[in-house]
């Protein structure tokens, strides 16, 4: 064997898978088809504290391009409501380096220009036929992205409703004073079929702007090109030069589905799990058990399986909450989501605490109290649409 574990995929949770394997005494071997971390630039360069400290990890401020107070959600008529929390916009290149030399640190060997181009079943493991030779392991962590190559290589359906992954296409612009703002700005509304357009400020005069919508395609470009030009308009500049593009994915609905069978584990966006820091955290159990079974000599299914059952304790309510509430953002008009958003302004919302669950149910009361009619808006989700 070359290798205990091969990690295919240098994302954040494949860099956590790596390392936290690693760390527990595994031969671990990360391979990733690009030539450098960060190259090409990935278009998921923002977080909440609340949400990376389920990593147990600490922020550090070598990554850190600006410090924000929290988001706005807005509504096209205006109205808006405040989360407040520590938030940051990232050096995405150097956040990436910062995690992988934690994972080498730790005894992963990170291999970059490598392409895993068929992965095979073979006595005691698995065969790998990459751009640079055959490689052979134990077991396979897969963690390459949203349309997986590996997972699809192996049989597997790691994301549960693949339709709904939000496309998305993020720019990097400049123009006076935009980046100085200290909260990120999401747009919810027909403008961003099923999720959100965005604005980061991340300093000075640079900002990037974003587009995510489901079942559109995934070609959002006129639905961005759209979006810079109200943003514009509503920002009264005259000019908006764009720096850079930058397209992807993001599964925040599409729920995870087949993320484990003998001998292989799917985490990060290939298993659906959305953002930074929960993709990370999921990262962080995959490595775990990984390294579980490696020490017992137990790769099957049954076995790693307690990765699953990890992440369903951890966020299974959370991601089922969520994909309720995108879904009827999806099919709500205009004026449903301003009404839903009147409910909200003045809130802080800063008080919402506990279990998802118990979160949601908050939310409730405070709809019941202010405005039950609201309420009526949740009827979009019987909508077919």
């Amino acid at each position: 064997m070359d290798a205990d574990i091969i990690v295919i995929g240098a994302s954040p949770a494949g860099v956590m898978a790596a390392r936290n394997a690693s760390a527990k005494g595994c031969k671990v071997i990360l391979l990733d088809k690009k030539e450098a971390a960060g190259v090409p630039t990935h278009p998921a360069n923002t977080f909440f504290k609340g949400m990376f400290d389920r990593t147990g990890e600490e922020v550090d401020p070598s990554y850190v391009i600006k410090n924000l107070k929290g988001a706005y959600i807005i509504a096209l008529s205006g109205r808006k409501v405040l989360f407040e929390g520590e938030a940051y916009f990232l050096d995405r290149k150097k956040f990436d380096e910062f995690y992988i030399r934690q994972a080498e640190a730790a005894g992963a060997d990170v291999r970059f220009g490598i392409e895993v181009l068929n992965v095979l079943r073979s006595e005691g493991g698995f065969m790998l036929s990459t751009s640079r030779g055959k490689m052979k392991c134990r077991l396979v962590i897969v963690s390459d992205g949203i349309n997986s190559r590996a997972g699809a290589l192996l049989g597997m359906k790691p994301i549960r409703y693949p339709e709904d992954i939000a496309w998305s296409l993020e720019a990097e612009i400049e123009a006076e004073g935009i980046g100085e703002p200290e909260y990120f700005e999401y747009y919810v509304g027909n403008h961003a079929p099923g999720w959100k357009s965005t604005y980061s400020p991340c300093g000075g005069n640079r900002a990037t702007l974003g587009m995510y919508a489901r079942r559109q395609g995934t070609d959002v470009s006129d639905f961005f090109d759209s979006w810079l030009e109200r943003f514009r308009k509503l920002k009264g500049l005259d000019e908006v030069k764009i720096i850079s593009r930058s397209t992807g994915g993001d599964p925040i609905v599409a729920i995870p589905g087949e993320i484990v069978a003998d001998g292989v584990m799917i985490t990060g966006g290939s298993a659906a799990q959305s953002g930074i820091g929960y993709g990370m955290h999921a990262g962080q159990m995959c490595g775990d058990v990984a390294a579980e079974a490696i020490a017992k000599g137990d790769t099957s299914k049954l076995f790693l399986s307690e990765y699953r059952r990890r992440w369903n304790e951890a966020y299974r309510t959370e991601y089922y909450l969520g994909r309720f509430a995108l879904e009827t953002l999806r099919k709500m008009s205009d004026n449903e989501v301003n009404g839903m958003m009147k409910v909200f302004e003045g809130e802080d919302l800063k008080v919402l605490g506990g279990t998802p669950f118990n979160q949601a149910v908050q939310i409730s009361r405070m709809i019941i109290k202010k405005n039950p009619s609201a309420l009526l808006s949740y009827r979009a989700i019987l909508r077919n649409k």
